[in-house]
Order: C-alpha cells, then sequence, then structure tokens
C-alpha cells in the first residue's frame, strides 16, 4: 500500500514538524494562545463516527451503544493552578473537558474561572494535598453527579468517549480505578499522574474514609505513587485498561513520543515503570485511547481535529469496538491496497 504508506508518512511528519515548533514557542515565558474565535466543539456521543456495529451474536445497534455509553456518568476534575489558567487551563475547558459530564478546575485559589479553592499551597510537593483535598471536596459536594471521577492535569487531552466505552464494562459501585500502570514501589502498580486516572464511585468513597479513619496519611509528595499505594491499603484494584489487543490507552506522553519514536533510551524510567511491556510504534496505542500527556496548547486543538473530524474518503467502519481490529482489516483487503 504505497500511497497509505506515504499518506501516513507525511501526516506524522507534519504532526511531528508542528509538536517541534510549538514546543520552541511554548518554552518561552512569553507564549500565550487564545482559543480560535467561536470556538465550538460538538460534545455529543452521537457526533462521533457514523458506525454501524456488526456482531453474529447480539441485535446491537448504535442506538443502543450510545444510550449504554450515556449512562455512563463522568465527572472530569483537573488539576491546575493560578499560573496556569490562561496559559493552558482555558483550553482544556476549550477542548475536551466539555463533553465530561460535570467538570471542575481544582487550584490552591478559587477564581472566577472558575476554579475551586482547595486551601493549598502550590508547588510540586504539594500535588498529593491538592489530589487528598480534591477528592474530598467531590465526595463532600459532587458525589451524586456521577458514578466514575477522572483526575487529570491541566496538560492532558483526553477523549472522553473513549473513557466512556472502557468503563462501560464496569461496574462503578467496584472498588477499582484505572489509567496507565506503573509497576515500582506498589504491589499492585499504580497509575499515572500525568496520564490521568478514574476512580469508580466506591473508589472514591474508600479513599475519602480512608483519610477520615487514618488507614492512609499523606507519606508522599508524588502523587500517583502515594495515591496507589493508600488504594492498595484500601483494596481498591488497580484495573487493567488495556484493551482487547493488549494495546495501552491512557499515555503518560503526547502522541508522537509513543507512535513514532521512543520516549526515552532504555535506560530511561520509562522503561522499567510499565507494568505491561512497554511498546513503542504503530502497536503502542489503542484505537480506542483514552489519553496522552505533556499537549500543549496548540495540540489540544490538532487532536480535536484528529480525533473528531479528520475522515479518510471512501473508508467506512462498520464493526463492534471489541473485534474493530478484524473488522478494519476486512475492510484493507477489500479496498485492494
Amino acid at each position: 500500500m504505497p500511497g497509505v504508506t506515504i499518506f501516513l508518512c507525511g501526516l506524522s511528519f507534519g504532526f511531528l514538524v508542528s509538536y517541534s515548533i510549538v514546543k520552541t514557542i511554548y518554552d518561552t515565558d512569553t507564549y500565550h494562545v487564545n482559543p480560535p474565535q467561536n470556538y465550538k466543539m460538538d460534545s455529543q456521543v452521537s457526533d462521533m463516527i457514523n458506525l454501524r456495529e456488526v456482531n453474529s451474536t447480539e441485535d446491537t445497534t448504535v442506538e443502543t451503544t450510545r444510550d449504554r455509553l450515556a449512562k455512563v456518568r463522568i465527572l472530569c476534575w483537573i488539576m491546575t493552578a493560578p499560573v496556569n489558567l490562561e496559559r493552558k487551563t482555558l483550553h482544556v475547558r476549550a477542548t475536551w473537558a466539555k463533553r465530561c459530564d460535570k467538570v471542575l478546575f481544582m487550584s490552591s485559589e478559587e477564581t472566577d474561572f472558575p476554579t475551586v479553592g482547595l486551601n493549598v499551597t502550590e508547588g510540586r510537593d504539594q500535588l498529593y494535598w491538592k489530589t487528598i483535598r480534591a477528592f474530598q471536596y467531590i465526595h463532600k459536594n459532587h458525589l451524586t453527579d456521577a458514578d466514575w471521577f477522572l483526575k487529570a492535569d491541566d496538560d492532558t487531552y483526553v477523549v472522553v468517549e473513549n473513557l466512556r466505552y472502557l468503563l462501560s464494562k464496569h461496574d462503578p459501585g467496584r472498588p477499582i480505578y484505572f489509567g496507565r500502570r506503573f509497576r515500582p514501589f506498589v504491589k499492585q502498580g499504580y497509575m499515572s499522574g500525568g496520564a490521568g486516572y478514574v476512580l469508580s464511585k466506591e473508589a472514591l468513597r474508600r479513599f475519602v474514609e480512608g483519610f477520615r479513619v487514618g488507614k492512609c496519611t499523606h507519606t508522599s509528595s508524588i502523587e500517583d505513587m502515594a495515591l496507589g499505594k493508600c488504594m492498595e491499603i484500601l483494596k481498591v484494584e488497580a484495573g487493567d485498561s488495556r484493551d482487547k489487543n493488549k494495546r495501552e490507552t491512557f499515555h503518560p506522553f503526547p502522541p508522537q513520543k509513543h507512535v513514532v519514536r521512543d520516549p526515552g533510551s532504555k535506560r530511561a524510567w520509562y522503561w522499567g515503570y510499565g507494568y505491561y511491556p512497554s511498546i513503542n510504534g504503530p502497536e503502542c496505542c489503542s484505537d480506542f485511547a483514552v489519553s496522552f500527556h505533556y499537549i500543549h496548547p496548540d495540540q489540544m486543538y490538532e487532536l480535536e481535529y484528529m480525533v473528531y473530524h479528520l475522515r479518510p474518503y471512501g473508508y467506512q467502519y462498520r464493526f463492534n469496538p471489541d473485534s474493530m481490529q478484524n473488522e478494519t482489516e476486512k475492510n484493507s483487503a477489500g479496498s485492494g491496497s
């Protein structure tokens, strides 16, 4: 398929060049970007790809799938700081966050953005305190607003529909949480903070109660690892978020770091942290990827376009999501490429 190969190589090269330029600009103190004028992205599940499910054992339609996903209620809270509201958080709010059932921006100060003030100071050593206070606030004020509770950074991009699909297979009354599972320091593993993680309602309840009764304490400033240790103490399962082909859905780096090039040498921290074998290249990532981290503001809008608008003309998806790989292979074979 030489034509397809050239197209994909060109697309990847263009994305890499764009990322390189954006990163150079973003790393300066004067970097600022505004959302495109009148920027709007539809937030309805019905505006996803016009999918037709095919399943020989079930009478499943797109409409019933949409209904099932619509029942997956997700509260998203974004960890941010006053200095980041205009530089980063504004662009999270303008893009993927609007697809959550409820979204909260958590900071050290209450503002008209709006942000929830958590009565903590800023700094990397305060990240776990922010997390503890945020989940306590949500438990007290918004427990009935959702069944799943996602924590994400202000430079994380989330495909909320794919998160709904992942969670639709699980019971929020079960003590479990999902994310990019790392191995060190916690026997059952823990979820990468940057890639985002999502707690079931029961996991949230146990987390808050664990601090109330003293089973968990602030033992470390390393947010994700400390939360993982608490989850293990409270018997909250570290779930497997990979797809049926064992490809990851939560990602601690931008797409090109996983799809195109190595996140670092094999002596780097990343290669020793994965709970499951780490893979680079096209097989790194699920077709239903949930998140990517270290996303600059311009990339938020690039990903919006790539995920929700770009389509190959004449290519029609016909699949049950759990058997997508087989269906796409059939389509490729039928095209004569």
